[in-house]
C-alpha cells in the first residue's frame, strides 16, 4: 500500500509540474497586447489635419479620445499632450518600455510623434503572478499531501511499530500477562494477532515449566520425608540388634549397616535442604478425615515406641493425611532427638476446634526461644551437638496453616509440648 501511494504521488507531481511548465511556455504575451492599428492610423490622420491646434496644446484631450493611452510630442521632443501620467513621454522611455512610436506627418514633413502605451509590462507581471500562484498552489498541495501522508504513516506505521517494540520489551522483561491491543487497520495488523498468540504460548509454556518444577520439588520433598522415616526405623532396629547380639561378626555388620543408614540420612537431609526455599509450593489437599486416622499415624511414626499414651477422641477433622504424617513424624522425631523421654498424646475439643497435644519430659527450651523454634533454620540451645537443620517445626506449622489449622509450642513444666489445632468438619 505504501509503494502504491508513493507511485501515485510521484505521477501526480510530475503531471502537475508538466501542466505548469506547459502553461508558462505556451504563454503568448504579444498576442494579448492590443494592437489598435486602425484606431492609431485614424488618430494620426486627425492629428496631422489639426496639428496647428494640437501643437498649441489645446483641444486634444476631448477631440482625440481613444481606447488606448498615448502621448504626443513635437519634433523637438517636447510633450504636447498625454492621456494619463505614468506612461512614456520621451522617445528613449518609449523605446525601453516597448511602446509604439509613430511619426506624425503633415504635408510630407514629420512634425511630431505619437507614443502609444504598450501594456506589455503589466501583462507580463500579471502572467508572472499567475505562474507564481500556480507554483505556490502546487507547492501547498504537495505540502498538504506530504503532511497527510506523514500523519498516515505515523498513525498506521510508526505508532503501531512503537507498540510492537514496547510489547516486545515487556515480553523480554517477562511480562506475559499484558495482551497486545489488536488493530487490523494498521500495516502491522496481521502481525499483532500473531504476536499475542506468541505471548499466550510463552505464558502457557512458562506455566507448564513452573508446574513441572513445582511437581519435581514436591516429589523431592515427599521422597525425602518418605525415605527418612524408614531409614530411622532401620537405624532403630539395628540399634536394638546391636544391643541384643553377642556375636562380634554380626556386631560389625550391624555397625556397618548403621553407618550406611546414617550416610543415607545425611544425603536425604541435604537433598531436602536443597529444596527448602521452594517448600511453600507443597500441595495440600485438605479433606474430611476421621480422627482415628490420627491414631494410626501416631503408631506408624512411633518406631521407638516412646508414645505411652495416645488419647484421641472420635471426631472428623479437616486435614490432608499425607501432610499429617509429615507433621506427626517431625514432632515425634524431634522428641526422640532432643528429649528422649516418654511421649503422651492427649486431645480435647475447644469450640469449633479439635486440639491434639504431644508432650515429653525433656526439660523443654528457653522461654526466650519458645517463639522462635517454629521459624526457618531456628533451633534452641538444647539442640547443640545434635544433628538437625531447624526446619521440621517450620514445615509442620506451614502445613497446619495450609489445612486451616495451627501449630503452637510451649513448655509444660517438665518438658516440651507441641499443640495441633484442627478445624472440625
Amino acid at each position: 500500500m505504501k509503494t502504491r501511494f508513493i507511485i501515485v504521488y510521484a505521477v501526480f507531481f510530475m503531471l502537475m509540474s508538466s501542466v505548469i511548465c506547459g502553461i508558462v511556455l505556451s504563454a503568448d504575451h504579444e498576442s494579448r497586447i492590443p494592437q489598435h492599428t486602425t484606431e492609431i492610423n485614424r488618430l494620426l490622420v486627425l492629428l496631422a489635419d489639426d496639428w496647428d491646434t494640437v501643437s498649441s496644446g489645446t483641444g486634444a484631450k476631448k477631440k482625440y479620445d481613444a481606447d488606448f493611452d498615448y502621448a504626443i510630442i513635437d519634433i523637438e521632443g517636447d510633450l504636447l499632450y498625454t492621456t494619463r501620467h505614468g506612461i512614456s513621454e520621451t522617445i528613449s522611455a518609449a523605446t525601453s518600455h516597448y511602446d509604439i512610436i509613430r511619426d506624425i506627418e503633415k504635408d510630407g514633413e514629420i512634425v511630431g510623434r505619437l507614443i502609444v502605451y504598450n501594456p506589455y509590462e503589466s501583462i507580463k507581471q500579471e502572467d508572472d503572478r499567475n505562474t507564481a500562484y500556480m507554483i505556490g498552489g502546487m507547492s501547498l498541495l504537495m505540502l498538504i499531501i506530504s503532511l497527510g501522508y506523514f500523519i498516515y504513516l505515523k498513525k498506521r506505521v510508526v505508532e503501531p511499530f512503537g507498540k510492537l517494540k514496547g510489547f516486545a520489551g515487556k515480553i523480554a522483561a517477562g511480562d506475559l500477562e499484558t495482551p497486545l491491543e489488536m488493530d487490523r487497520g494498521n500495516i502491522f495488523g496481521a502481525f499483532t494477532e500473531s504476536f499475542d498468540i506468541m505471548r499466550e504460548e510463552l505464558k502457557a509454556s512458562r506455566l507448564r515449566e513452573e508446574a513441572a518444577v513445582k511437581s519435581r520439588k514436591e516429589m523431592i520433598a515427599e521422597l525425602s520425608h518418605d525415605i527418612k522415616t524408614p531409614v530411622a526405623s532401620i537405624k532403630a532396629m539395628v540399634d536394638f540388634l546391636e544391643l541384643t547380639t553377642e556375636d562380634e561378626g554380626k556386631k560389625e555388620t550391624l555397625a556397618s549397616i548403621n553407618s550406611k543408614a546414617d550416610r543415607i540420612d545425611k544425603l536425604v537431609s541435604n537433598l531436602f535442604h536443597a529444596t527448602l526455599e521452594e517448600l511453600e509450593q507443597l500441595e495440600v489437599n485438605a479433606d474430611e478425615l476421621p480422627s482415628r486416622e490420627l491414631t494410626d499415624i501416631i503408631c506408624e511414626s512411633d518406631h521407638l515406641k516412646k508414645v505411652v499414651k495416645a488419647d484421641i477422641k472420635d471426631c472428623v477433622i479437616v486435614a490432608d493425611r499425607l501432610r499429617l504424617e509429615q507433621i506427626v513424624g517431625n514432632i515425634i522425631s524431634n522428641s526422640y532427638k532432643y528429649a528422649d523421654t516418654d511421649i503422651t498424646v492427649v486431645s480435647r475439643f475447644e469450640g469449633e476446634s479439635f486440639i491434639v497435644e504431644f508432650s515429653d519430659k525433656g526439660g523443654g527450651v528457653s522461654e526466650t526461644e519458645i517463639e522462635l523454634v517454629t521459624e526457618k533454620f531456628r533451633r534452641g540451645t538444647n539442640a547443640e551437638g545434635k544433628e538437625g537443620s531447624g526446619i521440621g517445626l517450620y514445615i509442620s506449622k506451614y502445613l497446619m496453616e495450609r489445612m486451616g489449622g495451627e501449630l503452637t509450642c510451649r513448655n509444660n513444666g517438665e518438658g516440651f509440648t507441641a499443640e495441633l489445632r484442627f478445624v472440625l468438619a
